[in-house]
């Protein structure tokens, strides 16, 4: 008798095709048989130890969350129920070229100075890795869901060659070309970089492409966030297409926006873009979240010059009257570069967490509405922000557009990513919402989307980006990361004014054959491990 069989689902498999109707058989973590209603008819039915009737509902593949940042979630909060709830059962860490591993002592300081903003300073976790391989180790012990890493390459840069804006030398070149090597055989999935982010965005196209030729030749991907969402975003689209077909690197775009006013409407022209590059047989594929709103770091707004050195650089140029104003400069009437090009617009920056719980009636306001509240400029209240918050602070940036949204939703190469921050009084609900949100609002209010070609788009498509042999579909002798969800009914809880509501509609999910979701609660079973690149 096998471990459990699930009873009548409509199953969507994740390829695309019709759903259809069956007995899924699960046992030793595994789909061990599957059986349609017309081979049924007039047979003895499957058993099993356990059975759930699914009438009504769906079966799928589990989600895959191709742009995470739960690097230290995963190991602070057993439950997780953040990503578990939607039915998540993979997340994909080590985004935007900041993570925690390769590092040393030192690298590993200023790293989680760095990203306080993104996962916490992270004084409740023992880092007792240095290496790619340790940190998946560490994941190896247990965690709620699924977990496959990126290499970061402005941590790499940070460990050979510090935070400054110079040029790699090609003895550290060849040093950060070996790390990239050793962390592909660790078992990292490919690289990322964060190229609106120091130190990455210190790194040349022609450093970035030695890189990117170590990644390709392991058969990993490039992932890169890249230079500009904003007044150069085509441009730096394309800037990336290029370098990753110079390299002959596989190339996934990670949070693939058009955000503020100079892009309105211009998704097509990206589209048009890509489809050019993936006809002439360039391997692209992207992600989005269903939200117009960004979210990062107050830090990230800030030109590059001033972000040389590392964080304490930083809070020392902010604190100098004459630097100050040149910062403020940059980012109000030029355009920094951290801002993507374009000048910021002080009404469109919301605070949506604190480092420091004494800042809290900064949560929830824009940047203006708290300057109006101090009869000051907003710069004035950003820059006492950064540095009493000692750059921990989180923010919405409120700069999207729904066409684009929705244009790039519907494009071939697509896949789903949250981008989601945990941390936070009030973080973007994008990090609770995400797949519900997909489901619900854009397949059953809206139809931008099927059902079957959702789910296409977040398990067997993404699954192939990774290269898993045995995830991404409802298949016999595939791994049983499953979801059982109810399409009349899913739904986000999550909104800007609640964004840690879980979702509605997702009874059970499985990771291994294992339910983490039972019942529509939190089990307290741990069966996520390392998902580690699968050799050529």
């Amino acid at each position: 008798m096998e471990d459990l069989v699930i009873r009548d689902a409509d199953v969507v498999d994740g390829s695309g095709a019709d759903a259809y109707r069956a007995d899924v058989v699960i046992d030793a973590g595994r789909i061990v048989s599957i059986v349609k209603e017309a081979a049924a008819a007039g047979c003895q039915r499957p058993r099993a130890t356990r059975e759930i009737d699914a009438e009504g509902l769906v079966l799928s593949p589990g989600f895959i969350d191709m742009h995470a940042h739960s690097d230290l979630a995963l190991l602070r909060d057993p439950d997780h129920s953040a990503k578990a709830a939607q039915g998540v059962t993979l997340e994909v860490l080590g985004q935007d070229g900041l993570s925690y591993a390769p590092v040393d002592d030192r690298t590993l300081e200023e790293v989680r100075r760095a990203i306080t903003g993104w996962n916490g300073y992270g004084d409740d976790i023992d880092f007792d890795w240095r290496s790619v391989g340790g940190y998946l180790d560490r994941l190896d012990r247990g965690i709620a869901v699924n977990a496959a890493y990126l290499i970061p390459q402005g941590t790499v840069r940070a460990l050979v060659v510090g935070w400054e804006d110079r040029a790699a030398t090609p003895g550290e070149l060849d040093r950060m070309r070996r790390l990239v090597a050793e962390g592909l055989e660790q078992g990292a999935v490919g690289l990322s970089s964060g190229l609106t982010y120091t130190p990455g965005m210190y790194a040349s196209d022609a450093e970035l492409t030695e890189l990117c030729r170590v990644v390709g030749s392991y058969g990993g991907y490039y992932c890169p966030h890249h230079r500009s969402y904003g007044a150069g975003a085509l441009e730096a689209y394309a800037e990336m297409v290029a370098l990753a077909r110079e390299a002959d690197c596989p190339l996934h775009l990670a949070h693939a926006t058009m955000n503020f006013g100079v892009n309105r409407g211009r998704a097509p022209q990206l589209l048009a873009l890509l489809d050019r590059a993936l006809d002439a047989g360039a391997d692209i594929t992207l992600d989005t979240y269903p939200y117009t709103p960004g979210c990062t770091t107050l830090a990230a707004l800030l030109p590059s010059w001033a972000s040389e050195g590392g964080p304490e650089e930083v809070l020392a140029r902010l604190t100098d009257p004459a630097t100050a104003g040149r910062i403020r400069h940059d980012l109000e009437v030029t355009g920094s570069d951290g801002c993507h090009g374009v000048p910021v617009e002080w009404d469109t920056i919301e605070i949506s967490g604190v480092a420091d719980p004494a800042l809290g009636e900064f949560v929830g306001r824009t940047v203006r509405e708290s300057a109006d509240l101090r009869g000051e400029a907003p710069w004035d209240t950003a820059r006492r922000l950064l540095v009493r918050d000692r750059l921990g602070t989180t923010i919405l940036q409120h700069v999207g557009h729904e066409e684009n949204v929705r244009a790039i939703m519907r494009h071939r190469a697509h896949t789903g990513g949250s981008d989601g921050i945990l941390r936070g009084s009030k973080p973007h609900p994008r990090a609770y919402g995400t797949f519900p949100r997909y489901l619900g609002h854009y397949v059953r209010e809206l139809g931008v989307l099927t059902l079957e070609e959702c789910v296409a788009r977040l398990t067997s498509r993404p699954a192939a980006r990774l290269r898993l042999p045995d995830r991404g579909l409802v298949r016999e002798g595939y791994r049983a990361d499953l979801v059982l969800f109810d399409p009349r009914t899913v739904a986000a809880g999550a909104t800007f004014a609640e964004p840690r509501r879980l979702p509605t509609g997702i009874p059970y999910v499985l990771v291994d054959g294992r339910f983490v979701i039972e019942d529509g609660r939190r089990t307290d079973a741990l069966p996520g491990r390392s998902v580690r690149r699968t050799p050529l």
